[in-house]
């Protein structure tokens, strides 16, 4: 008996695992990582909750000053008239909650608690964003450039983001928002345009040092692959094998970053609001909500616990998604 040779083993092979029209039998399709990620993000339960929490909270954000109209109650509209002159509190119980306050109102002036957690949510999302975009600017740039060309690029980079990562941020911020609160205007900015201004480059400038070493290690791993080889072998420029092969490379550690970051960054922006130095009345913020609440928890718990509850759904939100995708982009991920 003869052995079949190779040559006509690969072709029985190849015959037997064509698809054939005959037994209704389908090609099989291959899915790229994005599809592979989504899929897996989609089971996760968790992840998908988070994400639902933060598309609701972006989309108060957006529509907050038409949602308020539609609720009748501007944020900075006072109801003196709600609240008890000799004690200041709110008339009835749970802040004096009623139907057209559903979650009643602000000792002393009266203001509608739910107004002013809406427009918070504008405050918090805009101050957040724009430090992220400031932070991963400085850290896309820097840590290609540093990880790329190393050398003494690399070796100067490195002590920079080591004394930013070393630098006392919390006491510098303060420092630095209390006398630009005091200051009437600087580069053509003043009032509520300089205040926001200076959180969001306290927040992402201090803040793009994370990412910029993420990114750093990542580009000295990048830049030793195959690809990279080849694309330099074909007479490829720095600039093209940057934009066209180091960085689609880093979209997934810099989505899960992002997922991070701008919940730091809520809690950054109300932390700073929460000391005195940050926003600035009348401008809602969740920060000076719980500040102003400090003084009458114990009287009115609930106009500490809305502001809290809000943040802390917010953040958690955030984190739960990020780590979903983060375990949806890990190819080595089990879960």
């Amino acid at each position: 008996m003869s052995m079949p040779q190779p040559g006509e083993l690969e072709v029985a092979t190849a015959h037997l695992d064509t698809p054939t029209e005959e037994h209704g039998e389908k090609a099989i399709q291959g899915r790229s990582l994005r599809q592979i990620a989504w899929r897996r993000l989609k089971h996760d339960k968790v992840a998908m909750a988070g994400g639902l929490g933060i598309i609701i909270m972006t989309l108060v954000a957006i529509f907050a000053t038409p949602l308020n109209k539609l609720l009748g109650n501007p944020p900075n509209e006072f109801n003196s008239g709600l609240t008890d002159i000799d004690t200041t509190m709110p008339y009835g119980r749970l802040s004096g909650a009623s139907a057209q306050h559903w979650l009643g109102v602000q000792p002393v002036d009266g203001q509608d608690i739910l107004a002013r957690l809406i427009a918070g949510s504008r405050t918090s999302l805009m101050i957040s964003v724009a430090a992220m975009v400031l932070s991963l600017t400085l850290g896309l740039t820097i840590g290609i450039v540093s990880g790329y060309y190393r050398g003494a690029v690399d070796a100067v980079v490195a002590r920079i983001l080591d004394v930013l990562l070393a630098f006392p941020v919390l006491l510098f911020a303060i420092a630095l928002l209390a006398i630009f609160n005091q200051s009437p205007s600087f580069l053509g900015m003043k009032g509520q345009t300089l205040n926001f201004a200076v959180v969001i480059f306290v927040l992402g400038f201090f803040g793009f040092a994370y990412l910029a070493r993420i990114v750093r290690g990542q580009t000295l791993s990048l830049r030793e692959k195959e690809f990279v080889d080849a694309a330099r072998s074909l007479g490829a420029s720095d600039w093209r094998i940057i934009t066209r092969e180091i960085l689609p490379n880093l979209i997934g550690p810099v989505l899960v970053w992002v997922t991070i970051t701008i919940p730091t960054y809520i809690l950054g922006e109300s932390g700073l609001s929460y000391l005195g130095v940050g926003v600035q009345p009348p401008t809602s913020s969740w920060g000076q909500m719980l500040s102003n609440a400090g003084r009458f928890f114990q009287n009115d718990p609930m106009f500490l616990m809305w502001p809290g509850l809000i943040l802390f759904l917010t953040v958690l939100s955030f984190n739960l998604f990020g780590d979903g995708l983060r375990d949806a982009l890990d190819p080595r991920s089990t879960r």
